[in-house]
């Protein structure tokens, strides 16, 4: 029975390291297979020309690397891009590349499928297949680069964690892809230019603030009143707002980095003034914006559009407080790669 090779990509620097000196080579080679695999984004161990035929025979042997591939690539008329990315073991999850004038945005998945059940959303209605791994977030990252220079002719600019998946129930892997996109031996990217969205999980935030990570932290909100919020995300009743609020006092007292809420606002659900007043008196907790984001219909009925009376009557509230309130418009509707849309479709 043939045994299955490991994943190079799992191993640090310092057990590559070990590798070599155990295989009575020098420590060093560690380091220039590391160098191959996150800087230079390597999937081929052919590739690696500064280590010699025999070396890459061994490595061969040894290991794998279970990168992705992008199975099929749509583009938007608005200048989006989404890729439905296929894992090494078949499974696909999706990506987007989000333009605008001034920067170029990664949208990634963390999960393939979703541990969560937000009834507004697409991916949600997936059930959660597996985590990914530090390697396949880092490789979206590196493929949307890629087409932001071909198509866009500039560099990756931003990285938001608002793919399929609830990047806190994947902690640990979002955490070193995170360290390895911004690290020098990777992609050297500022942290300040990535932002990791939950659904709002409060032993999971306080651990992110003990941390000391240095990313944006946005929240999927939508409502600011408990039986709403339950209605919208049902999985919610386990975390009551209060604790949300107490973990996000926590975060902001350890980190100073002020809170993104990302609210979508519907028909009949959270248009009136009791949503306005229960998000205003929210907002006033911790140092944040609110970014009122457009609906994407996922094919039934219940959740519709909000009128842009009701969008315009949220932002005259928060301003009345110096809240800063902006509406995001989606992109990349008619590719079904907008907020809440990604579910699979080529699967």
């Amino acid at each position: 029975m043939e045994i299955e090779k490991k994943d190079i990509r799992s191993l640090s620097k310092e057990q590559l390291r070990d590798f070599f000196v155990a295989h009575g080579d020098k420590a060093f080679r560690g380091n220039q297979v590391f160098e191959w695999l996150w800087s230079k984004a390597s999937h081929n161990f052919e590739d690696m020309t500064n280590v010699s035929k025999e070396t890459r025979l061994m490595l061969e042997t040894n290991f794998v690397i279970n990168h992705i591939k992008v199975d099929t690539m749509q583009r938007s008329e608005d200048g989006t891009v989404k890729n439905a990315v296929r894992l090494h073991d078949g499974l696909i999850v999706e990506s987007v590349l989000i333009p605008t004038n001034t920067r170029t945005t990664a949208c990634v998945s963390s999960q393939v499928g979703c541990s969560l059940d937000c009834n507004f959303c697409a991916t949600a209605r997936l059930k959660r297949m597996r985590n990914l791994e530090p390697g396949e977030i880092y490789d979206q990252v590196i493929a949307i680069d890629r087409e932001s220079r071909l198509y866009h002719n500039r560099p990756l600019s931003n990285i938001v964690f608002m793919g399929m998946g609830e990047p806190l129930m994947n902690y640990n892997n979002v955490l070193k892809a995170i360290t390895l996109i911004t690290s020098n031996e990777g992609l050297g990217m500022s942290p300040k230019r990535i932002t990791v969205s939950t659904s709002g999980i409060p032993k999971m935030i306080k651990k992110m603030a003990d941390d000391e990570v240095k990313f944006k932290l946005a929240v999927s909100l939508h409502s600011a009143i408990d039986s709403v919020r339950a209605r919208i995300m049902p999985f919610s009743s386990n975390f009551p707002l209060a604790d949300l609020r107490e973990s996000l006092e926590y975060w902001y007292q350890k980190t100073k980095c002020k809170i993104t809420y990302e609210y979508v606002v519907w028909k009949g659900i959270n248009d009136n003034q009791e949503a306005i007043d229960a998000l205003v008196k929210f907002c006033k907790y911790v140092p944040c914006k609110v970014n009122l984001i457009e609906y994407n219909p996922i094919d039934d009925g219940e959740f519709q559009q909000a009128s842009d009376e009701a969008i315009d009557n949220y932002i005259k509230a928060l301003a009345k407080y110096d809240i800063v309130a902006k509406v995001r418009r989606s992109r990349g509707k008619d590719i079904d790669a907008a907020c809440g849309q990604l579910a699979n479709k080529e699967a």
